[in-house]
């Protein structure tokens, strides 16, 4: 490892973690200091929490000395195909396994006059979150998955390290700015308690995450798994379709249950053995170039 690219990442990524993890807070702040009082509508100390982590990541490699080599912009499509399919399916298929079961138990139940309200708010919630996920993942897995990977060799650490920060980038916006309506729709624990969960939630996330990441070179599959995480699973509860015992969401809710961690942690690892099982394929035929055929005339 190169030390002075060492240092630099290492000075750039505690940057990056400050500036992401206090934005939130700084925008409450000036919130305040505008006079907002319900965040009804988006408001400027929102925006900023927002925005912060792509703009800091994109200042970071312009004048920080990152440069852009790591960034994954190329979609690499045409070799990545399968793993499209597999990252624009993945919240729903599991979503709907957690949703069988607890219906299975009696802990989800349906309001089916609710479904045609559910299908008009999933299509239309596709190209605002595209759009929307675009600088989200841009940051976190265009920049901080590759800046804390080529720092920390270790993937269970790796996983910790950007669903934390992922996660705490996220308490503001979940003890301020979302309103009360919102967050009692979601869930029946204090604020505190879910960003707790969240949190954890996030961390157990940022697998499958990063190793869709890992595995296509391209950030691209995360932007569509994000995009579909939010137009499909949010307006499930959001609208109204499915409702959830409040004794067993800790377990069953299909943002944030038990299970439903459980799940993404297991699809991740498989990903995770999928992809070193590739690299291992790589390099044995790098190193043994008659064995797959490569010098073969």
């Amino acid at each position: 490892m190169n030390e002075h690219v060492k240092k630099i990442t290492i000075r750039n990524v505690s940057i990056f973690a400050i500036i992401v993890l206090t934005s939130g807070w700084i925008g409450k702040v000036i919130d305040l200091m505008m006079g907002v009082q319900s965040y009804e509508i988006e408001s400027l100390g929102m925006l900023i929490w927002l925005i912060a982590p792509i703009v800091c990541s994109i200042a970071l490699r312009f004048f920080g000395g990152d440069g852009w080599k790591d960034i994954g912009f190329k979609p690499y499509l045409k070799k990545n195909i399968r793993w499209y399919i597999v990252s624009s399916l993945v919240f729903p298929i599991l979503t709907t396994f957690v949703i069988f079961i607890g219906s299975a138990l009696g802990w989800i139940s349906f309001d089916t006059s609710q479904f045609e309200i559910y299908i008009q708010a999933f299509i239309v919630a596709l190209i605002p979150n595209f759009l929307k996920n675009i600088p989200e993942e841009f940051a976190w897995q265009g920049y901080l998955t590759p800046k804390l990977r080529y720092l920390i060799k270790n993937d269970f650490i790796l996983y910790i390290g950007v669903g934390l920060i992922w996660g705490l980038w996220h308490a503001p916006y979940y003890i301020y700015f979302l309103t009360d309506a919102t967050i009692n729709s979601i869930t029946g624990l204090s604020r505190f308690t879910f960003i707790l969960v969240a949190t954890i939630t996030m961390i157990a996330w940022s697998i499958p995450f990063i190793e869709l990441r890992l595995l296509t070179k391209s950030v691209w599959p995360c932007v569509l798994m994000h995009m579909v995480e939010d137009a499909f699973l949010n307006p499930l509860i959001l609208v109204g379709f499915i409702k959830i015992s409040r004794s067993k969401e800790l377990f069953i809710s299909p943002i944030y249950g038990l299970i439903s961690i459980a799940l993404y942690i297991t699809l991740g690892l498989i990903l995770r053995k999928v992809r070193i099982n590739r690299d291992k394929a790589i390099q044995s035929s790098e190193e043994n170039p008659i064995i797959s055929g490569s010098n073969i005339t």
